[in-house]
């Protein structure tokens, strides 16, 4: 198992939208490798980290035990650890970790040879119960959706098929009969199955739901004035959390189907600290590539009460 650290991204971009200092408490709802923990202790604020991965526990070491704690759940689930309205700041670091994708136990990479599994936790269905589970049209679809990727029903295609022959178990099996579907690399420089893996993972984990519920959960622990941070990885993120603070913030009048919609005429509950995402520094960039397609969006909790229907 690699040890080698995860190197958080916008680091110094989110330390400063939290804006966190002495007797603040921060939500940390993916403590992962502890990146963004460890900068928020620095400024003498105390930290609640959540994850659901159990093996995290290992980078807790060190921490201060009178200002930090870790809560293995998912971050989804914070309202049910805190009152309302009783926290500074909260930061979410959204989809899987270099940490992760780096141990090929934990099946997550299409470079490496593991098991077929890219859970984040240890309970649930893994990607080879999908894999070798689903039908055609419900395969492509997630695939497609969840991965953006065009050639979904062809890649479903070959996975039906081949399984017909023998289930699929390892990642690299997997990685080499998506990239027979789409007709071997050509020299492209973005790997053939890295959509596929990215639908499965996020099928998974139900990532992008768990997102929602989080970003909801954030507004209902926040208090007046706290500050929530989130980084994210790709469109169907940002997307989700760009158009829950500008709705939140009163800039638009639609937002997610499974997200509370405002009531007529109800005061904005955030305040957008940036109108734009943040992106990475050439710097960053420069030192960690695996930040490019990072971008940062924060906003500043009212006074105004939670939307009936996140509470």
């Amino acid at each position: 198992m690699s040890e080698a650290p995860h190197i958080s991204v916008l680091l110094d971009e989110v330390v400063e939208a939290l804006g966190a200092g002495p007797g603040d408490t921060i939500v940390d709802g993916t403590f992962g490798a502890g990146g963004y923990t460890r900068a928020i202790l620095a400024t003498g604020a105390s930290v609640v980290g959540f994850d659901r991965d159990p093996t995290v526990q290992r980078f807790t070491e060190g921490l201060p035990a009178d200002r930090f704690r870790l809560i293995q759940d998912r971050f989804s689930q914070m309202a049910a650890h805190f009152e309302p309205r009783s926290v500074d700041g909260v930061v979410l670091d959204i989809g899987v970790s270099s940490m992760q994708l780096d141990e090929a136990e934990r099946g997550f990479s299409f470079m490496r040879d593991g098991p077929l599994d890219m859970r984040m936790s240890d309970t649930g269905q893994t990607a080879a119960d999908l894999v070798n589970t689903l039908d055609h049209t419900e395969l492509a679809r997630i695939l497609y959706v969840y991965g953006e990727e065009h050639a979904s029903r062809r890649i479903a295609s070959f996975i039906v098929k081949r399984r017909e022959e023998r289930p699929f178990e390892r990642t690299l099996d997997l990685a080499h009969v998506i990239e027979r579907a789409l007709g071997g690399r050509k020299g492209a420089k973005v790997h053939p199955a890295t959509r596929s893996f990215q639908g499965l993972r996020i099928a998974v984990n139900d990532e992008l739901g768990e997102l929602e519920a989080g970003l909801a959960a954030a507004e209902l622990i926040l208090k007046p004035g706290g500050r929530l941070a989130v980084v994210t990885f790709h469109s169907l993120e940002d997307r989700i959390v760009k158009n829950y603070l500008a709705e939140r913030a009163g800039r638009t009048p639609g937002g997610s189907r499974h997200l509370p919609q405002a009531p007529a005429g109800a005061p904005a509950s955030f305040q957008l600290i940036a109108n734009k995402a943040i992106a990475p520094s050439e710097a960053e960039l420069a030192a960690n590539p695996r930040a490019r397609s990072s971008k940062l969006r924060a906003a500043v909790r009212t006074e105004a009460p939670v939307w009936e229907a996140a509470a």
